[in-house]
């Protein structure tokens, strides 16, 4: 979830945010309209051809590509065929906002093969700060292209929603905020299967997978498809921000000395988020010290800013008595934070919750919390599982996670 996709952070943003305006402003609203090239169907539905990428470029990815993003070197299976990439649009509704309409968008990643019947990997994007970085843009998406690489260079069909304000989207970005994430997966979903159908292909079975934010809102889009009677034959995640509130309450109240500098930007895409898509006026303003505010609020909004004004440490960003627990569960923003889970149901579907045991963002607990649940219920939910890589960092645990997924998706081991 708390990660940024540039490698140099200043700040706790990328030092790329100074250019803002590529990722977030008139480029992305004008990216709404749909290409001359697009196809319409089942009314609302739109795709277009974005790409080709072949074997080669596959490769270059797995072995060149994503050790430089993720700092560790890690063996991939080879891809066997190249992909065509489609970028989807369709219309979805916004929960929290009394369903109201919204235009969003997505991936599909499909093997350049004969095959007409696939399995679909539907992979859940992690926290970035250009609104284009997602995998609606696989260019500029690298942990898009690590799987594009691994899974659709594999044979499977790749999917990818772009949560709300992200993508073509021109609504403030609904960060963590559950409901639009599940609503956003779960209708791209459907639309992904339609364009499938529409180019002669069918799925047999679906996995789930995501990284960091993406873990969270993997979880949370599992619990709504098996409340939806769904089948899902796997869901994966690494990384995953389990429970806000757990999270938040380490970083303010038992830090860690190798906590990451950028956990700023958790508190401030989400009080924004929140503020916006709940209907909680100066939810924000009432979290920052005033000094910070404006910048805070630019940094949501992907205006332009110095990220170098966003102080690191958390006792210049956040009002004193927010370090308080008891003050922050009390409060408008804890209550809300609070609720923020993706684990706390009797699940039925296969899972498994890799983690690293020197995760800079997501501690050892938050990235177990789910079995650690499972385990809770008398005897123990067997279909829940938490996986350690090992002392690895966030994206390293990603890096290191991926291949694993493959193999259990591949051989259910």
């Amino acid at each position: 979830m708390f990660k940024f996709l540039k490698p140099l952070l200043v700040a706790g943003f990328v030092a790329a945010t100074a250019t803002l305006p590529v990722h977030a402003q008139a480029p992305a609203a004008a990216a709404a309209a749909p290409a001359p090239s697009a196809k319409t169907i089942a009314g609302d539905v739109q795709y277009e051809l974005i790409g080709q990428w072949d074997v080669n470029r596959l490769n270059a990815i797995l072995t060149t590509d994503t050790p430089k993003f993720a700092g560790v070197t890690v063996s991939y299976t080879p891809a066997r065929t190249g992909v065509k990439l489609y970028r989807i649009s369709y219309n979805s509704v916004v929960p929290e906002k009394g369903n109201k309409p919204i235009r969003a968008s997505g991936l599909l990643a499909l093997p350049d093969t004969a095959a007409t019947t696939l399995p679909v990997v539907s992979y859940q994007h992690g926290t970035v700060y250009g609104r284009q970085e997602v995998p609606g843009f696989p260019e500029q998406s690298p942990e898009t292209q690590l799987m594009i690489a691994q899974f659709a260079g594999q044979g499977y069909a790749l999917i990818g929603a772009d949560y709300f304000g992200m993508g073509i989207s021109t609504e403030p970005e609904g960060y963590m905020v559950k409901a639009s994430h599940q609503q956003a997966c779960f209708d791209f979903l459907t639309a992904a299967k339609g364009v499938m159908t529409d180019l002669g292909r069918q799925s047999n079975k679906l996995y789930l997978a995501g990284w960091s934010q993406g873990g969270f809102v993997t979880m949370a889009f599992l619990e709504k498809l098996e409340r939806s009677g769904v089948k899902v034959d796997g869901a994966a995640t690494a990384s995953a921000p389990l429970d806000l509130g757990a999270a938040m309450n380490g970083f303010l109240s038992f830090p860690r000395s190798y906590d990451a500098v950028w956990l700023n930007s958790i508190f401030i895409l989400s009080a924004f988020a929140y503020e916006n898509y709940y209907g909680v006026p100066g939810m924000a303003r009432s979290l920052f010290n005033e000094p910070y505010y404006e910048v805070a609020r630019k940094a949501y909004e992907r205006q332009p800013f110095n990220p170098s004004d966003v102080p690191t440490d958390l006792h210049k960003l956040l009002k004193a008595e927010y370090f308080d627990p008891q003050y922050f569960a009390d409060s408008a923003f804890g209550k809300l934070i609070a609720a923020t889970q993706s684990y706390r149901w009797v699940i039925k579907s296969p899972v498994r919750n890799y983690y690293g045991e020197t995760d800079e963002a997501i501690s050892v607990g938050v990235g177990r919390m789910a079995q650690t649940y499972a385990e809770a219920q008398g005897a123990g939910n067997p279909m829940v599982h938490a996986v350690s890589t090992g002392k690895t960092t966030h994206r390293g645990t990603f890096a290191t996670a991926v291949p694993q997924w493959k193999t259990w998706f591949d051989t259910g081991r």
